[in-house]
């Protein structure tokens, strides 16, 4: 799912501590920094993603 990302987005991503990144979800692998799933993380690996003109959201995303 790619969303805009605003100052809008930034503040919300902040006041309410929104987790998004492959680091914060259960199929992140961190001993090869690599999704279990598979897919392409490249973009998701950490919160540098919200100083890019869109964020696309990992639709298998889950809370570790």
């Amino acid at each position: 799912m790619k969303t805009i990302v605003d100052d809008a987005l930034r503040l919300e991503a902040s006041q309410y501590r929104l987790c998004y990144t492959c680091g914060r979800c259960v199929h992140f692998d961190e001993a090869t920094r690599r999704c279990a799933e598979g897919y392409p993380n490249e973009p998701h690996l950490d919160d540098r993603t919200l100083s890019a003109e869109a964020l696309e959201f990992c639709k298998s995303f889950e809370l570790a």
